[in-house]
């Protein structure tokens, strides 16, 4: 087996997958790069790891600084370690991936080496059509995995709304990130069912037709139990 010799740069970076909804869609967030490699390419929010930073500080740093986004108030969790040789053309390098979520988070602000940030919904970003920089389509599709399983055994979807919110409005974050139609009837049965997933507020949300929706807040538990079980799989 050969020995590291220690002459060989290596780098580490940071990449966030950023998820929130928009526009009834699953959106994710993108920059355009403003220098080399891939400028002018779209790609992940991220860039490298600096002497002083733990990486979770890396991953707050990059995405205020690239997108004007204030990762602090989301859901953010590390993804896994991305290091396929040749996956950054300066230097071998090394990305952590995190993965955050956010409910209809606003219009991103560009910043530092990115020329532009905007919003994306992940079918077309994820399309034929779209090419994304580095290995960023691959972790972007381990992304939408991610959040997808942990849509099954946490109350994590709750994330996505505002609070309070509707069963309806719950149900619609399911619905857009698994790409899935559920039965509201069925869907109402197993929320109420899990332990501590929602919390009734007492009060109530006037429709524009028909009977006023209960509000509900985000209970303390994070597993979902029993379990949100998905019968088919998404695209």
């Amino acid at each position: 087996m050969s020995k590291y010799d220690g002459t060989a740069p290596v780098a580490v970076t940071v990449d966030l997958v950023i998820f929130t909804l928009r526009e009834s869609a699953l959106q994710v967030l993108l920059i355009e790069r403003g220098k080399p490699p891939f400028m002018g390419g779209l790609a992940l929010p991220g860039g490298f790891v600096r002497d002083h930073e733990d990486l979770r500080g890396a991953a707050l740093r990059e995405l205020g600084e690239e997108t004007g986004v204030d990762g602090g108030k989301l859901h953010l969790e590390q993804l896994r370690t991305f290091g396929t040789p040749g996956r950054d053309p300066r230097v071998r390098t090394f990305t952590v991936a995190y993965l955050a979520l956010g409910p209809d988070l606003p219009a991103p602000v560009a910043g530092t080496d990115a020329a532009h940030a905007r919003w994306m919904p992940v079918a077309q970003a994820l399309s034929p059509s779209v090419e994304l920089a580095f290995d960023h389509r691959a972790i972007l599709r381990e992304g939408l995995d991610r959040a997808r399983g942990k849509l099954e055994y946490t109350t994590v979807a709750a994330a996505f709304c505002q609070e309070p919110f509707t069963l309806a409005d719950l149900r619609h974050v399911y619905e857009v990130v698994w790409d899935l139609d559920l039965d509201p009837s069925n869907f109402r049965r197993k929320v109420l069912k899990a332990d501590d997933f929602v919390v009734p507020t007492g009060a109530f949300r006037a429709p524009e037709v028909g009977r006023p929706a209960e509000l509900y807040r985000r209970g303390r538990t994070e597993l979902l139990y029993p379990p949100m079980v998905r019968t088919t799989q998404p695209t």
